[in-house]
């Protein structure tokens, strides 16, 4: 069986929608941040080294990192569901998604949560999040023009590691600026699987 390691309020629960949709026998171990700093338990750091959730359990084999635990669980468990054929343009296509989600489209977003979190005026730092962050949403957006998702049609494990920039959107009401986004945005959440994610989450938090 799968255990999933999930800490509330983090980005694991992507890998809960996920493991919902392969219909994977799972189980979740949660863990609870610090109610004060806001940091994983130190107990995370028994399962790997750095401390931080998603991580995941399997036959053995512990698997970090969202993006990787994606490409792993799909390449394993996917039969052909969640993502293109390998090989093809589509597949390059969700290659580049699925790791934009944590490459360039995060790094803004935790720059914005930051300075903002931290209330100090800054010379340069706010300003570049604010543009940096802006570029990505446009780009983002700009993707989606006349589609539902962002390759082939079809729900993938890219739409899924993205699903934490629409949440996040969302949660601070700025989707209302991105028309295609907030289409996209609706469009997921019809999901079952991330319903079934977000009770589970709930549940564990």
């Amino acid at each position: 069986m799968i255990i999933l390691h999930h800490l509330n309020k983090s980005r694991s629960k992507r890998i809960i929608w996920l493991l919902e949709e392969l219909e994977v026998e799972y189980e979740v171990k949660p863990y609870q941040r610090d109610s004060v700093t806001f940091l994983a338990p130190p107990e995370l750091k028994q399962i790997h080294p750095l401390g931080k959730s998603p991580v995941i359990e399997d036959d053995g084999l512990i698997v970090s990192e969202s993006g990787a635990i994606t490409e792993y669980l799909i390449d394993k468990y996917g039969q052909g569901k969640l993502a293109p054929k390998r090989g093809t343009n589509a597949y390059i296509e969700y290659l580049q998604w699925l790791h934009f989600a944590e490459g360039s489209a995060m790094l803004p977003l935790l720059l914005k949560l930051f300075v903002t979190k931290d209330g100090c005026k800054t010379n340069f730092l706010a300003d570049y999040a604010d543009a940096e962050l802006l570029k990505i949403l446009s780009y983002f957006e700009q993707s989606l023009t006349g589609k539902t998702y962002l390759v082939d049609e079809q729900l993938t494990g890219a739409d899924i590691m993205m699903s934490m920039i629409v949440e996040s959107l969302v949660n601070n009401g700025s989707i209302e600026n991105f028309s295609n986004l907030k289409r996209y945005a609706a469009q997921l959440t019809t999901h079952v699987a991330l319903q079934k994610a977000e009770q589970v989450e709930i549940n564990y938090s």
